[in-house]
């Protein structure tokens, strides 16, 4: 460690105390806006190509709730997608997902998906860095103390 990620500056000598900026000054500090994410909940896109399956997939690992998969042969499974590998062809590619409730984590080519569902809830919709910098101001305003950084629960 260099130091640098606590705020020393490793060009100066250790006993030199680097200047921290007033107060009100911090206060006024940019906030760099988070990105706009995509409500996917619920949605049922049309698997038509294999362009779609290999972008709906990779929208399906990144999507923060779970999905529901059917099959070519008619099943259908539920579950966190968790892990993706992407081969050459379809039949080379692979998913996993976390079964709710157990622990098993079965694995599903791309050739055997014929439909996936967003079905669970996104535990991560509403829950971006500018929401909560916006909380935390408003907190602050109302005079509180003692605002903690933990987050809050996903139930």
């Amino acid at each position: 460690m260099s130091g640098r990620e606590h705020g020393h500056d490793p060009d100066l000598p250790h006993h030199v105390a680097v200047p921290v900026p007033p107060a009100s000054s911090t206060d006024e500090l940019e906030v760099v806006p988070g990105f706009e994410r995509e409500n996917l909940q619920g949605w049922i896109p049309e698997l038509a190509t294999e362009a779609d399956i290999r972008a709906v997939i990779e929208k399906a690992f990144d999507y923060r709730g779970d999905v529901t998969i059917s099959r070519k042969d008619g099943s259908q499974i539920t579950g966190y997608l968790f892990d993706r590998r992407a081969g050459k062809t379809l039949g080379d590619s692979v998913i996993r997902l976390m079964l709710p409730d157990t622990n098993q984590r079965p694995a599903i080519s791309y050739s055997e998906i014929a439909g996936l569902a967003f079905t669970g809830r996104d535990t991560a919709a509403g829950k971006s860095y500018e929401a909560w910098v916006k909380k935390y101001w408003e907190k602050r305003q109302k005079g509180e103390k003692n605002i903690s950084i933990e987050p809050e629960s996903l139930e």
